[in-house]
C-alpha cells in the first residue's frame, strides 16, 4: 500500500516559502505522493452554511498552478488533487494545464476528481450545478480524447493541441453510490474520504467486483483519512486495517502549524506507519 500525505494549499500555510519546505521535506522522504484541494473561493457569509469549510481556509491558491510550482521544487515524489471539481473548468484550457505540469513534472501528476458541491461556486462561475455530474464525465472523456490525438475536437472546431496530455491516472472523488460507477465507467480508481476501514472493505469489493464483470481490474482505491498519529498503535492498526480492506493509497490528512511540524509528520508516516505495512 501506497503512503501520503495533504499539503495545504489555503490558509496560513499558503507562501511560497511555507510550501516549498513542506514539499521539500516529503520529497526527501520515501513518502509517495502529497495531495492538495480544490476551492476557487468563498461566499462571505462562510459562517452561515452548513458546509463544514474551515473558518481559517483563507487564501487559496489554484490547485493546478500549484502542481506547477511542486513540478519545480520536488525531483520525485508524485503529487496531485483530492479533488479537481471538473465542472468549473473549461476543458481544452484544463487540458492544455494538465499537459504543461505533466510535461514539467516529468509525469508525477495524479488527478483525483469531483463533481463539486459548493453553490455559491457555481453560481460565481454560471454553471449549473444541477449538471454537475454531466459535464464531469464529459471532461473526463475529453481529457481522454487528448491523451490518444493530437488533434481534438470541441464546439465543431478541430483543434491541434500539443503537446499531447500524457493523462495522469483519474482517480473518482465521491460516495460509493455515485463514485464507484463513475470509476468502473472511466477512471482508474476511487477517491473516499474520511471512511473507516470496516465501512470501506464492501464497497471496495463491490468496485473491483463491477470492474471484473466489464473487463476492468485492477482499479485503485486512494482512501483520506486523518490517522491518530498521537497514538502510534492506534494509527498503525487503522493503516493495517485500510490495507487489509483493500486501499491501494492511504493518505494522512493533518492541520500543520509549521514546516518543521509537517517534516515530523513525514518522518511517523515514513518510519513507524511505513515499517508497519
Amino acid at each position: 500500500m501506497k503512503l501520503g500525505m495533504n499539503i495545504r494549499n489555503w490558509g496560513p500555510t499558503a507562501t511560497p516559502e511555507f510550501l516549498r519546505a513542506c514539499a521539500e521535506a516529503a520529497d526527501r522522504s520515501r513518502l509517495d505522493a502529497i495531495w492538495f484541494n480544490d476551492h476557487l473561493g468563498m461566499p462571505p457569509a462562510i459562517e452561515n452554511n452548513n458546509y463544514g469549510i474551515p473558518m481559517d481556509m483563507g487564501a487559496i491558491m489554484d490547485p493546478l498552478a500549484f502542481g506547477a510550482f511542486l513540478a519545480a521544487c520536488t525531483k520525485r515524489i508524485e503529487f496531485g488533487t483530492g479533488v479537481l471539481i471538473l465542472p468549473y473548468r473549461p476543458p481544452i484550457v484544463t487540458s492544455k494545464l494538465l499537459s504543461t505540469i505533466q510535461v514539467l513534472s516529468g509525469n508525477r501528476f495524479l488527478l483525483g476528481v469531483g463533481p463539486g458541491y459548493l453553490e455559491e461556486e457555481f453560481r460565481a462561475l454560471g454553471v449549473p450545478r444541477a449538471k454537475r455530474g454531466q459535464l464531469t464525465d464529459s471532461m473526463i472523456d475529453f481529457l481522454r480524447e487528448c491523451a490518444s490525438a493530437d488533434v481534438v475536437e470541441q464546439h465543431g472546431q478541430p483543434f491541434l493541441l500539443k503537446p499531447r496530455l500524457n493523462c495522469p491516472p483519474i482517480y473518482i472523488g465521491g460516495s460509493a453510490k455515485i463514485a464507484i460507477p463513475r470509476a468502473v465507467r472511466c477512471g482508474d480508481g476511487w477517491m473516499p474520504v474520511g471512511a473507516l476501514p470496516a465501512e470501506l472493505a464492501p464497497q471496495i469489493a463491490e468496485l473491483h467486483q463491477r470492474g471484473a464483470d466489464v473487463g476492468r481490474r485492477g482499479l485503485e482505491v486512494v482512501a483520506m483519512k486523518t490517522l491518530p498519529l498521537e497514538n502510534m498503535a492506534a494509527a498503525i492498526e487503522m493503516a493495517q486495517g485500510y490495507r487489509d480492506a483493500g486501499v491501494t493509497h492511504l493518505v494522512h490528512t493533518q492541520a500543520y502549524a509549521s514546516p518543521q511540524q509537517y517534516a515530523e509528520v513525514v518522518d511517523q508516516l515514513d518510519g513507524e506507519i511505513r515499517r508497519a505495512l
